[in-house]
């Protein structure tokens, strides 16, 4: 469609550790200018507070998920991710974001662009910011999705219906610059693509724990100056150009493990510190700490015999399976990641967006 609609369909979900605004591609403009006119009065932005639209004043719940029916042999479904920027006028497709991800399969059953089985659904999904691919596998008895259950993820309080989220090995190099460890700004680092460009960091190197709450972390100039350093010559070495204005790589600081998972946490996204930690994040830094040499792999306790690890963060905890396999020249490379989260539909609706902005000229 090529006009601007005055109110557009929408499914509001939370998907993993995060809340977001679904849509069908066919409701939204496809020209991308337009659509993130749109998306941006749809979500209240820019304004701190988010107060006039669907926002949660947060990265974390001002988020976008575009679904259509895919062309690609290996998928059932396009998903566009859309970080929409709280503060700024800005709609960023420059990351994949797998909390999101996890409520794409049920959006797909729910608007019908994938039949129900008639008890679980599998749904293959092409990651269109990457290209990357998923298969989402979750519950639908008598052919409906059924958000209710027993597994539980920190983060999300109560329990919901488990949604298996299982990610091929990924085409791209599992170390983007070419090495296990690169120093940046003096400190040593390891940069790392399973899903997200990440950059591991030991906390300590940064006059930090590792253990602060991420408030704490966030009011620390002179670690934030740091961290803004590090990122943006790490997105250079990564072959990700100029990073200053996009939120990738991630940065997530790492510590010994408190209560009994393999590392602690801390992500920065990119300012501000996660309250837990991305799908797509946790399986970059699960696949690095398999990585002899690299920065982590000496603090982190590995379960020996298991491809299944516990990567703690501020809120609790994430579990995901990750193994690796080398290439014919002998370098490492991602071969299987899996992760089980939850999803819930919160609201099923249409969405009006705030009036957009009149020409300037003064008034009719």
């Amino acid at each position: 469609m090529t006009s601007v609609p005055e109110e557009v369909p929408c499914l509001l979900m939370r998907g993993g550790t995060s809340k977001g605004a679904y849509f069908l591609a066919a409701d939204l403009p496809a020209e991308p200018a337009l659509r993130d006119d749109l998306l941006l009065r749809i979500m209240g932005s820019p304004d701190e507070r988010q107060i006039d639209g669907l926002g949660g004043a947060h990265p974390l719940t001002s988020k976008v998920a575009v679904v259509s029916p895919s062309a690609d042999p290996q998928a059932d479904v396009d998903y566009l991710f859309l970080q929409v920027v709280v503060e700024r006028p800005e709609v960023s497709d420059r990351q994949n974001c797998g909390n999101l991800l996890a409520g794409v399969g049920p959006f797909a059953v729910e608007r019908g662009l994938v039949p129900a089985g008639e008890e679980r659904t599998r749904v293959r999904i092409r990651m269109v910011n990457s290209g990357d691919h998923a298969t989402a596998s979750f519950p639908t008895p008598g052919g409906r999705v059924d958000y209710t259950g027993g597994a539980r993820i920190s983060g999300v309080p109560g329990t919901a219906a488990p949604v298996v989220i299982e990610f091929p090995a990924g085409a791209g190099e599992l170390l983007p610059t070419g090495s296990v460890r690169d120093e940046i700004d003096g400190v040593q680092v390891t940069c790392v693509d399973n899903g997200m460009p990440t950059v591991l960091i030991a906390a300590d190197l940064l006059k930090v724990t590792g253990y602060e709450s991420p408030k704490d972390l966030e009011e620390d100039l002179t670690l934030a100056d740091r961290l803004r350093r590090i990122r943006l010559e790490a997105g250079r070495l990564m072959g990700l150009g100029d990073v200053s204005d996009t939120t990738v790589p991630k940065l997530t600081l790492l510590a010994p493990p408190r209560d009994g998972g393999a590392v602690t946490t801390r992500t920065f996204i990119p300012v501000r510190c996660h309250t837990s930690i991305g799908v797509l994040g946790a399986a970059s830094v699960a696949a690095g700490l398999r990585i002899d040499g690299s920065v982590g792999a000496d603090l982190a306790e590995l379960p020996p015999g298991s491809d299944r690890m516990r990567i703690e963060h501020p809120t609790g905890f994430l579990d995901i399976e990750s193994s690796l396999g080398t290439t014919p020249e002998g370098l490492p490379t991602a071969r299987r990641t899996a992760v089980v989260r939850t999803a819930r539909k919160i609201f099923d609706g249409t969405v009006f967006p705030r009036a957009a902005a009149r020409p300037q000229g003064g008034h009719r």
